[in-house]
């Protein structure tokens, strides 16, 4: 009987969340991520060696059962959408769907999306045609594992109008997000903006000293007819406009939760991020059972490894690695690495496509390198986009104190050193 129960209990929240629509932000110009976001948008830069960004909120969902799924996007999306087209296409025999909803010019709307709220106002027609009951909002860039199922029923069981996820920050952290005040009831009583570490006080929501303060994680469930309303009042952005002046009216929860999240906002944070993921004891893991992060399908062979040494490495497929001394790196797909070459705490995303012997004889009469990593080459504390050329005998090195700057073949910031897409470095280059 209590199998019975249970499995009837499993059915009815399944059932829920086909009542939900996804709402995917699919970032806007992403100039914290530059060069990186020069061709693609944010949530279609490569992670962890195989996947993209958006891959992780589009796998929550379909753990979750929720299978109406739409990307708000407007920014450099032609590599998205091609992302998308190809990696979730459902069956005729599927009621869900995995659908983009572009910027465009409509009679209520000729502008572009002016942020997160704007562009879920322009879309409002498209949402009510889905005829669900409840829309989760969900960033493009970050990458977290969480159980929507749990964020939705703790919504419905709470009778709230708002739900927000929410996670335990320390004090020296607190200064730099949105801090919220939560009443041991979970009820959202206050919200500000990035506050000075004087206006912590009174902000503590979580018992201990350890992580004391609650921070959004722009993540959201509504009502779909609540949304409707909050959206008639001005205000562009969730977390600065329209979930503040919500508070006061309506029932806005907190959802804790508590498992690793990291926001890929910025070229540092998008490096320190990768690199966790070649540690042994990774924050993130990607290897469990039954909850895969789905990402293109695309029939590579296996990697090939001869005479390297590899240590803390991400290496993903189709690659050739000869001879090679890589440590503490991610090493995306179809990367060829050449002889004598050494690899530090660099990410290396890999290739679109593999050069055929026509290619490379052309690569010779223009003087170029191929792609790939050259022989004998050096690279630490760097990213190297996919379809990269380094010659032979580069030297890419990371300086602490290098002032962020750009040239055609390569950018600085913060000290590391980002080789574009499709750009060539020359043999014996310095850098």
């Amino acid at each position: 009987m209590e199998r019975l129960i249970n499995h009837q209990l499993e059915g009815t929240k399944m059932l829920q969340m086909q009542n939900v629509l996804g709402l995917i932000m699919g970032g806007g110009q992403g100039s914290r991520l530059y060069p990186l976001t020069k061709l693609r948008a944010k949530p279609a830069v490569p992670l962890a060696g195989k996947y993209r960004l958006i891959d992780i909120p589009i796998s929550n969902c379909l753990h979750a059962g929720i299978d109406k799924i739409a990307i708000l996007t407007q920014y450099n999306s032609v590599s998205l959408h091609r992302h998308i087209q190809r990696t979730y296409a459902r069956d005729m025999f599927t009621e869900g769907w995995v659908q983009i909803l572009a910027a465009e010019q409509t009679p209520q709307s000729t502008g572009w999306y002016q942020g997160t709220a704007d562009a879920v106002r322009q879309q409002l027609m498209e949402i009510e045609a889905t005829r669900t009951k409840y829309v989760l909002i969900l960033a493009g860039d970050h990458l977290y594992d969480m159980d929507y199922r749990a964020f939705v029923d703790y919504h419905v069981e709470t009778g709230a109008d708002i739900t927000m996820a929410v996670q335990p920050v320390t004090a020296d952290l607190a200064p730099a997000l949105g801090i919220l005040k939560r009443s041991d009831g979970g009820q959202i009583e206050s919200f500000t903006e990035k506050p000075q570490p004087a206006a912590l006080i009174g902000l503590e929501s979580m018992p201990g000293p350890d992580k004391p303060y609650l921070a959004s994680m722009g993540i959201y469930v509504f009502r779909t007819d609540l949304l409707f309303e909050v959206l008639k009042s001005e205000g562009d952005d969730f977390g600065k406009h329209i979930i503040p002046s919500a508070l006061a009216d309506y029932r806005v929860m907190g959802y804790v939760y508590n498992g690793y999240w990291a926001d890929i906002g910025t070229i540092r944070a998008f490096y320190e991020v990768n690199l966790e993921m070649a540690l042994p004891d990774r924050p993130f893991d990607f290897y469990i059972p039954g909850r895969p992060i789905y990402s293109r399908a695309r029939f590579l062979p296996a990697s090939e490894v001869h005479g390297a040494q590899l240590d803390r490495t991400l290496l993903a497929d189709g690659c050739r690695v000869n001879q090679a001394d890589i440590r503490d790196a991610v090493i995306g797909l179809r990367s060829l690495i050449g002889p004598k070459t050494k690899i530090r705490s660099s990410i290396v995303m890999g290739a679109d496509y593999y050069e055929t012997e026509a290619d490379r004889a052309e690569n010779k009469r223009l003087g170029r390198p191929d792609i790939g990593i050259g022989e004998g080459t050096v690279i630490e504390g760097a990213i190297i986009d996919k379809n990269a050329r380094i010659g032979r005998d580069v030297c890419v090195r990371y300086l602490p104190d290098r002032p962020d700057s750009e040239t055609d073949n390569w950018a600085a910031r913060d000290g590391l050193v980002v080789i574009p897409k499709d750009a060539a470095v020359a043999d014996g280059t310095v850098i």
